[in-house]
């Protein structure tokens, strides 16, 4: 006697669905973060199943997107049915030498905007936004160290360079780095409920969500910097400020010797490089310290102090506040490091 084969169960649709525009020269880091956040709320353990939520890229299907470290990334579907996803992403990218978006993007964006559905802008994914119009009447979340990049380039607009993400009815902004994972993490939250946001931050070793009225890192400087020297010599300094290099290695690294780095940051942002990275220390370890967990000595060798002595001394002398103040709420933003 023949058995009929038992009917195969169709899958439910997912009830979080979202769409990455992708720029080219994206950031693999905020593209990244958002999958991985919807990928682990999206199945049981660590299967990776597109069963709560699911993510697909869209473009020209087939053709890479080259993200700005150099690796590619593969469309998948073409820019169609705005209708079929909950939000749609734009992830931007360098912004030296312009942003561009794939062929039939641009348009695709104007009916997503049409159709009602949400637009995203991640990173710089905001200046991409703005440049169609989609962010007329809305207020962005933009990174500090790209504020005065944005408001002289879209002046008309309102603009957020404190908060880390920003949701103002149908557009979300988001400023990049690590609040891409949050920000993603709130939005599972309203659709696959907060058990599954929490076990994708838990997994990918994050603290629970901040809100969106959680605070950037202070910017340490009142006018950004114009010599393309000097803002190397900065960039070096902030990524290396928990192992700090000599001044003289940088200076010898950008081909001139320190007097005359010093006299290009003096003359440039009224610091000496010295100055700028007490600065950005003395920030950091504010910010550190009002908004994560980290104890008083990680937050001190996270900063490039030696440990929470020298952490404390620093902030007494230049702000007037100990490490226990700061972190029990006194003032929200450190005062500035005399000189």
């Amino acid at each position: 006697m023949r058995h009929s084969p038992k009917p195969v169960r169709a899958r439910p649709r997912p009830v979080l669905r979202v769409a990455f525009v992708l720029a080219e020269r994206f950031t693999l880091s905020a593209f990244a973060g958002f999958v991985d956040v919807l990928r682990l709320a999206a199945d049981e353990g660590d299967r990776s199943r597109p069963i709560q939520c699911s993510w697909v890229v869209l473009g020209i299907p087939g053709q890479p997107i080259a993200s700005s470290c150099g690796l590619q990334v593969l469309a998948q579907r073409s820019f169609e049915s705005p209708e079929s996803y909950d939000y749609v992403v734009v992830v931007g990218g360098l912004l030296h030498g312009g942003q561009r978006l794939v062929r039939g993007a641009a348009g695709f964006l104007q009916q997503v905007a049409q159709a009602g559905v949400p637009l995203v802008g991640v990173c710089t994914g905001s200046f991409l936004l703005a440049r169609a119009g989609l962010l007329d009447g809305y207020l962005a979340s933009v990174s500090w160290f790209h504020r005065e990049e944005f408001a002289a380039a879209f002046p008309g607009l309102a603009m957020a360079a404190d908060r880390q993400y920003v949701i103002d009815r149908n557009r979300i902004t988001c400023a990049g780095g690590t609040s891409v994972v949050h920000l993603a993490a709130e939005l599972v939250e309203r659709h696959c409920g907060r058990a599954a946001a929490s076990k994708s931050l838990r997994i990918l070793i994050q603290n629970p969500q901040a809100p969106a009225r959680a605070l950037q890192p202070e910017p340490v400087l009142d006018r950004a910097a114009q010599d393309h020297r000097v803002q190397q010599a900065m960039l070096q300094i902030e990524d290396s400020l928990n192992r700090p290099l000599a001044i003289d290695q940088i200076a010898a690294g950008l081909g001139m010797s320190t007097r005359q780095l010093e006299r290009r940051f003096k003359a440039d942002i009224g610091l000496s490089p010295a100055g700028f990275r007490l600065r950005l220390r003395l920030a950091r370890a504010s910010w550190l310290l009002q908004t994560t967990d980290l104890s008083v000595t990680e937050v001190a060798l996270e900063c490039g102090c030696s440990d929470a002595s020298h952490l404390s001394r620093l902030l007494v002398a230049h702000t007037g506040h100990r490490p226990r103040a700061l972190r029990q709420g006194a003032p929200k933003s450190h005062e500035r490091a005399r000189h």
